[in-house]
């Protein structure tokens, strides 16, 4: 009698838990796209499926200006509060407990999310919310004909900075309640993005451990 050839079955590495961020973390960092500019609402990961999600329709007109979404393997908890309060001198800050958040500038039009894409970290913005850090990191798309070049943040047009800034200002706010405590404390530069991802990573280590995760692979050719 045959026996029966067993089933071999391939399942989807969690972006969160089972993407790695790259050997090159964090001056290159893999990153999971969660919206593009074009998304008239917001999508988010679900962090239980590892599948998008829709959070809310984008209460405003304005929309994410640039490719947004996180660097897998990272979380904000008491090290990059940490850095926060050392930075602002607000001693009651904490970590938002989520991964961390990460913007990458491309002149392409990537019609959609769901997916990786490499990413040169330039600077970043030191938001709080409410009592809570939020950074987002400012990256470009690794060899992006336009912006791939840069490596400062202050090499950005300024234009598409306060689009950013305003974006991630009133993103969260609902019309008809209360404008909601959100600032940008500061804007700082690659170097202190580096320290942020480097924090990031171990607050992750703390809380999650090591965890075994597929390194991220292009196409040759």
């Amino acid at each position: 009698m045959a026996t029966k050839k067993q089933q071999t079955h391939s399942f989807q590495a969690h972006p969160w838990h089972g993407i790695a961020p790259g050997d090159e973390t964090p001056e290159v960092v893999t990153t999971y796209i969660e919206i593009v500019p074009t998304d008239t609402v917001k999508y988010e990961l679900d962090k239980e499926s590892g599948l998008l999600r829709i959070d809310r329709p984008q209460r405003f007109s304005s929309q994410c200006p640039t490719l947004y979404g996180f660097i897998p393997q990272t979380f904000c908890d008491e090290l990059v509060a940490k850095r926060c309060a050392e930075r602002t001198g607000n001693r009651d800050i904490k970590g938002d407990g989520d991964p961390l958040d990460i913007c990458v500038l491309t002149e392409k039009v990537i019609p959609a999310g769901g997916l990786l894409v490499r990413a040169v970290p330039v600077g970043g913005f030191r938001m709080v919310d409410g009592d809570e850090a939020d950074d987002k990191i400012i990256a470009v798309l690794e060899s992006d004909l336009v912006f791939g070049a840069l490596q400062h943040v202050a090499q950005l047009p300024t234009t598409l900075v306060e689009r950013l800034k305003h974006y991630f200002l009133t993103y969260k706010q609902i019309p008809s309640e209360a404008k909601r405590a959100v600032e940008i404390v500061e804007m700082y530069d690659r170097s202190e993005a580096h320290e942020v991802i480097k924090r990031s990573m171990k607050d992750y280590q703390r809380v999650y451990g090591q965890a075994p995760a597929r390194k991220s692979r292009g196409r040759k050719g």
